[in-house]
């Protein structure tokens, strides 16, 4: 059983800075791990993923070279760096684990869901 807690959401105006972070509790270390977000009226979608090992990540293309997606697994904690943010950003961002082989950006593969944190960019 995982439990996943996500903080660092919050209000920025359009160029700015939000450092997300993810605390997992139970299995952590062996799993890949996924930030998947949900704006109003749209359908979630794929964001950033990170292999096991943090060796191989991949991200979605509206946000390539901006966000990083990074953990850390001594303290068992996923991260997502974002910058220069745009209004299109705003969304409710979740954290997830990946309990499937299959493609990284497919969100049925990922079997655990924080509750999310908010995320707004104001132009």
């Amino acid at each position: 059983q995982v439990q996943l807690v996500e903080s660092g959401g919050g209000a920025v105006q359009a160029g700015g800075s939000l450092r997300l972070s993810c605390v997992a509790s139970g299995r952590f270390s062996s799993y890949g791990m996924g930030w998947f977000r949900q704006a109003p009226g749209k359908e979630r979608e794929f964001v950033a993923a990170i292999n096991w090992s943090g060796g191989s990540t991949h991200y979605a293309d509206s946000v390539k070279g901006r966000f990083t997606i990074s953990r850390d697994n001594s303290k068992n904690t996923l991260y997502l760096q974002m910058n220069g943010l745009k209004p299109e950003d705003t969304a409710v961002y979740y954290c997830a684990q990946k309990d499937k082989s299959g493609g990284v950006s497919s969100a049925g593969l990922y079997n655990y869901w924080g509750q999310g944190t908010q995320v707004t960019v104001s132009s």
